[in-house]
């Protein structure tokens, strides 16, 4: 056996992903607040790149490539996007994020001399930046600080102290701890031990029951505070679920009590507070802002189609700074223009990728409007059941386009604001053909709100209600549906609504 070497030629094809393509994936899959987050790290990376702020009259992505929106979109027709299509509306200018100033209150004596309020030089002058006097006053102190406060009390030791900051902003909405003790042990460089005696002197803290571990711990924080743990009140909360299902005499002589004195039992548990950091949540909630807007055609009157256009306040405003890179260019030597070059070709690019971002999201918006016509004029017993292939095979795109397409995009309709995935389910047979699978679930709903006390309609029977109505679904998918709406069976429905 001769063991040789050769070089051979082979022709082969293959598809390579460039670096820009894969990238242009991502733009496509991004929500509108992560390619934000995406367009403010590249501003700062590019020289290049300017945000559209200086001048309102120019759109987001110059004169030629500038995409459209739909002036006149007849759902009933099947226009074509790219004919529908108008500039880009302009967004208002957005302010700058500036640093806030720094207090310091002359000690260094801890690691925690900036976070002790006590120590806080306040200021005697009305001048500089501080905040506005009704502002300051009127403000809802958060959980934060109120427990901030309490620890700096409570914790003479620097390192103690340290632990008790860090599990306090481990904490949930709620005021509950539920975080595992072992990675936090890892990350500050202590035991479990010390964790967890940590955490049972925080418990004492203010408001009762905060730094729980689940509601029955809360719960029992806040009867300790109040002096009425007693034997009876801890077998009430050991065995609440038996409340919840209505054994209520069981549970009585459980506790071992009067019935009168079961009553107030009662009625100090539901007086608590099962989330004690709600009163300090002045959180405000964030507005969903929708991608695409839609309302009626003017022109086409009740029923002449829609018009759908890109929301201005999630339009990236980016703009390649042409002048300055001829500016600087002319003045550069040969290793800075090779990397303005770079910027200039990589600001173009991301230019266009967001062009074409954008022109997708309405291209793929306006076919689901097309599909989903008779569900934006009737409701929801009107939604047919639409998969990625149908929309894929409408506008040339490719499934998995469709779907980045519409993961975490959003279009304000006159029935509300929908994510674009909504517009997908699986389809069930009917007499007037294929019904959506949320259709099913809306009309499932109905039915269970409708019944009445003494006639819980049980799975059987739905399913036959469903029949006469022309919706055939099998009884194991009608509870599969039932669980999924977190709605409870027949039994415990009519358990509920006797004690209801």
């Amino acid at each position: 056996m001769t063991i040789s070497q050769s070089l051979n030629l082979k022709q082969s094809q293959s598809l390579v992903m460039t670096p820009q393509l894969q990238q242009a994936i991502k733009l496509l899959q991004y929500s509108s607040a992560e390619l934000n987050e995406f367009i403010e790290d590249q501003l700062l990376q590019n020289p290049l790149l300017d945000g559209d702020t200086k001048n309102p009259d120019d759109t987001p992505f110059g004169e030629s490539d500038a995409p459209s929106s739909a002036d006149s979109l007849d759902t009933q027709s099947a226009t074509t996007l790219n004919d529908a299509l108008d500039t880009f509306p302009n967004a208002s200018e957005s302010p700058l994020d500036t640093d806030n100033e720094a207090l310091f209150n002359g000690s260094n004596d801890t690691p925690f001399a900036d976070r002790e309020p006590w120590k806080e030089s306040s200021r005697n002058s009305f001048d500089g930046d501080e905040t506005d006097f009704t502002e300051r006053y009127s403000r809802t102190e958060t959980l934060s600080e109120h427990l901030e406060q309490q620890i700096c009390l409570l914790f003479a030791d620097a390192q103690e102290r340290l632990i008790a900051l860090y599990l306090s902003d481990s904490l949930d909405e709620a005021g509950y701890f539920r975080a595992p003790l072992a990675p936090i042990a890892e990350q500050l460089g202590c035991t479990e031990a010390t964790l967890e005696k940590t955490l049972q002197r925080l418990k004492s803290c203010d408001p009762a029951g905060v730094f729980a571990k689940d509601l029955k711990e809360c719960l029992a924080l806040q009867l300790i505070d109040k002096n009425r743990l007693d034997p009876a009140m801890e077998t009430l909360l050991n065995n609440m679920e038996m409340l919840a299902y209505g054994d209520s005499s069981k549970l009585r002589k459980l506790c071992g009590v009067t019935e009168e004195d079961f009553r107030d039992m009662i009625r100090e548990i539901k007086a608590l507070n099962p989330k004690p950091a709600v009163g300090f949540n002045n959180t405000e909630a964030e507005t969903l802002i929708a991608d695409v807007l839609m309302h009626p055609s003017k022109e086409g009157g009740k029923d002449g189609g829609w018009v759908l256009e890109l929301s201005a306040d999630n339009l990236p405003r980016v703009l390649v700074n042409t002048h300055y890179f001829t500016t600087v260019q002319a003045q550069s030597g040969k290793k800075d223009k090779e990397y303005l070059a770079q910027c200039y070709q990589s600001a173009n690019w991301l230019v266009k990728a967001l062009h074409q971002r954008a022109t997708t999201i309405l291209k793929v918006s306006a076919e689901i409007v097309e599909q989903q016509q008779l569900f934006f004029r009737h409701g929801i017993h009107y939604l047919k059941p639409m998969v990625l292939r149908e929309i894929a095979a409408a506008t040339g795109l490719h499934e998995s386009t469709i779907s980045r397409v519409t993961s975490n995009k959003y279009i304000n309709t006159p029935r509300g604001i929908f994510e674009l995935k909504y517009f997908f389910s699986a389809g069930l047979g009917s007499d007037t053909g294929d019904m959506s699978a949320l259709a099913v679930k809306h009309r499932l709903k109905a039915l269970i709100d409708n019944e009445d006390v003494k006639n819980i309609l049980s799975d059987d029977e739905l399913m036959v209600h469903l029949e006469k109505e022309g919706i055939r679904v099998a009884r194991r998918t009608l509870a599969k549906y039932r669980e999924a709406m977190g709605i409870p069976s027949s039994v415990e429905r009519r358990r509920l609504k006797r004690r209801g």
